[in-house]
């Protein structure tokens, strides 16, 4: 990566004017500069610097993310506060409430210690979490002030040098990628590294330089093949190389990978116009270059949480070379480089880029408990009070941390916690007093959800709940009932085919059987129920009439269709602490398996059941529970149930398959009905976990195939 360092306002001034064209705001930066380059008159950095040269540089840093006016302001006049004769008035008479804000802001976050045990570093970054929800253009301006310092450690002792490197990578990179400013964060990784594990750092950075040319002569080769290909079928574009940076190459040498084994090493990025251009692209290039399998990321239609959004594949390229490919518009380039950044929106020098990414941060406002914490409680307090009030944070009696809206009851945190939990919600005990299920949820509530497994939902509660989340699991509850109203139109729709088909009524009762069994479907109102929601047309269900061919999907299902599954003998199975000759009995609900966490559960009369420990039906409970482990000297399989959820209804050839090689047999196979998707509920026979999560793993590669879970009943 190129690093432009700047010693004059003339080279920020000429980058600025490339996206700044408002002479007013022009003439408020140049003057920012001037006041700040006085007040810092005769100070020095421990580079022997000028002092002035830092908050320079710092803007320009801001300058390549295209910062706006306002925050390019505070960035040069970011010390002054803490290192001058200057108040927060003087400021705000000068330049404005909103820059006297943001240099108050970053002055407060300097004077928080960063040094310390871990404890001591987690505490201080929840604070800066909290701190940056009142305005994101202060951590943004806190990252590039931090990079610059960086840049700048070498004049620091070795000792502050890697205090401040292990500082970097615990606090500053994690919150660069969450805010997905790549450009900050990769730099600020590469830079810590060098510091703090130099003979690493220079190790690649040789092995790199000695394959430069190599790689370089590849990657030429191959940018030309791509391009051609994608000039041929018109689609304009741009081709670069891409640099993998030193301390994600660490990190993979780091998890047991030789240097050889890292696949991006040789890797091009394309640009195109348009979202399906991307696709088209990557079409292309897997029609002439050979990809591997798993290595295939689509985060455009399922985009990383900071917002980042690109196409990756690996391919076998030129000279079978390994190459990854990123394919992406010029706009996810954007987004990709700098994040929550690239959202700087400029209409008349006016930065709307807080009211745009207020929503965005929604993910990032993380509050901890910061009422125990000594220092700086002033901050702490009026981040709380100012920042925060649209949000209230509870506590589980476990002590992790949930985020409400503000007004929120008992019923929404029981939702937030899990469905079951809210389903079955009978009651709720708050600071240790029974409440109402309407009872308004205040910061720092610790609460108790009382469930009852009988329990269903009231319609009363979408009167209280204030979050959509809660509103919506109860509303998906009750539309159950809407099962009749699609029974009644399925009947009538069928009924109008029939006759516009001109098919008796005694032909289709003499074909229903055929039809229930084609469309697995277990009885005639099933049938009619998925005609009313669509999933069947009545054109599909009548053609069955006629059409006696039957897939081999259909085959493989009707063998396992509703077969049995007898859960197997465990005596000599599972040890049960402190009792030798006692019945014990796989819990049918969540079928353990060896290598699950369990727990036994002591029934009236039917010795003892073992449940996983993630099962909800033994979760809640405290008494009757004993200890249970597995024999380790078992080879017996287990049967254990998976929900698999496609697009697609003819997979079922592609799930037997996945089974050859993994030594698992498949007991059952059921076709549930969810709208437009298509669910399998297997029962397979396994001998442990580590077996079961690999088919799982396996079962995901397959195309078409949205998810694959354990289930519990």
């Amino acid at each position: 990566m190129k690093v432009t360092k700047i010693s004059s306002f003339e080279q920020l001034l000429k980058k600025i004017q490339k996206y700044i064209k408002n002479t007013a705001e022009l003439e408020e930066i140049k003057k920012a500069y001037i006041f700040a380059k006085e007040k810092h008159k005769g100070q020095k950095r421990i580079s022997g610097e000028d002092y002035i040269v830092h908050p320079l540089n710092v803007a320009y840093i801001l300058s390549d993310i295209h910062a706006d006016s306002k925050t390019l302001e505070a960035a040069l006049l970011h010390d002054t506060i803490e290192d001058c004769d200057v108040t927060k008035e003087e400021l705000e008479e000068k330049f404005g409430q909103e820059v006297a804000k943001l240099v108050e802001s970053i002055t407060k976050i300097n004077k928080l210690n960063f040094s310390g045990d871990t404890e001591a570093m987690i505490a201080n970054q929840r604070k800066i979490l909290v701190g940056l929800t009142e305005d994101v253009r202060v951590i943004i301006l806190k990252l590039a002030d931090r990079l610059h310092n960086m840049r700048t450690l070498w004049a620091l002792s070795e000792k502050r040098q890697k205090a401040n490197a292990k500082e970097t990578l615990d606090i500053f990179t994690p919150i660069a990628h969450r805010l997905g400013i790549n450009s900050i964060k990769s730099e600020l990784e590469d830079l810590s590294l060098r510091y703090l594990k130099p003979d690493v750092y220079y190790q690649i950075v040789e092995k790199l330089n000695k394959t430069k040319v190599e790689r370089d002569n590849y990657i030429v080769e191959m940018m030309d093949s791509v391009s051609k290909i994608l000039n041929e079928h018109g689609v304009k574009h741009e081709i670069k190389g891409r640099s993998k940076s030193i301390y994600s190459i660490y990190n993979k040498l780091d998890k047991g990978k030789s240097f050889n084994e890292i696949y991006d090493l040789l890797a091009l990025r394309v640009f195109v116009d348009t979202e399906a251009e991307c696709y088209q692209a990557l079409g292309l290039i897997h029609s002439k270059f050979r990809p591997i399998p798993k290595r295939f990321k689509d985060y455009i239609a399922m985009p990383k949480t900071n917002m980042y959004q690109s196409l990756h594949t690996t391919v076998f390229g030129v000279d079978g070379q390994l190459f990854e490919i990123q394919i992406r518009t010029y706009e996810m380039d954007k987004v990709a480089e700098n994040g929550i950044a690239s959202h700087w929106s400029y209409k008349e020098g006016k930065s709307n880029m807080q009211s745009e990414m207020e929503q965005k941060l929604q993910f990032f406002r993380v509050i901890m408990e910061l009422k125990n914490e000594e220092s700086d409680e002033e901050f702490v307090d009026s981040v709380k009070e100012d920042v925060l009030k649209d949000s209230i944070y509870v506590f589980t009696p476990m002590g992790d941390v949930i985020e409400l809206p503000n007004g929120s009851t008992p019923i929404d945190f029981a939702y937030r916690v899990h469905s079951k939990v809210g389903d079955t919600t009978v009651g709720a005990i708050v600071n240790n007093n029974i409440v109402p299920l309407d009872y308004r949820l205040q910061d720092n509530d610790i609460v108790k959800i009382n469930t009852n497994k009988n329990s269903t939902p009231s319609k009363e509660w979408l009167n209280i709940v204030k979050t959509t989340q809660a509103k919506n699991k109860i509303k998906a509850f009750f539309n159950k009932t809407v099962k009749e109203d699609n029974h009644n139109k399925g009947e009538d729709l069928l009924n109008k085919e029939l006759r516009k088909r001109k098919i008796p009524n005694a032909v289709f009762n003499e074909n229903i059987d055929k039809i229930l069994e084609e469309l697995k479907c277990a009885d005639i109102n099933e049938l009619y129920i998925n005609i009313g929601n669509n999933k069947y047309s009545p054109a599909q269900v009548v053609n069955i009439i006629t059409d006696d061919s039957i897939s081999k999907e259909e085959i493989i299902l009707n063998k396992t269709k509703d077969k049995e599954v007898v859960l197997p003998n465990v005596k000599n199975d599972i040890i049960v602490k402190g009792i030798d000759n006692i019945k014990v009995n796989i819990a049918a609900c969540c079928k353990p398996i060896h290598g699950d966490r369990i727990v036994g559960y002591i029934t009236k009369g039917y010795g003892i059941t073992v449940h996983r420990m993630v099962c909800p039906n033994v979760s809640e409970l405290n008494e009757r529970l004993i200890d249970v482990k597995w024999n380790e000297l078992i080879t017996k399989k287990y049967p254990t149930s998976l929900l698999i959820k496609s697009l697609d209804n003819n997979i079922l050839m592609e799930i037997v398959a996945k089974t050859s090689n993994s030594d698992i047999t498949i007991e059952s196979i059921k076709s549930l009905s969810s709208g437009n998707d298509y669910i399998y509920q297997i029962t397979v026979l396994v001998e442990n976990k580590e077996k079961l999560t690999k088919y799982i793993n396996d079962l995901r590669t397959i195309s078409n195939i949205l998810s694959v879970e354990r289930l519990i009943k």
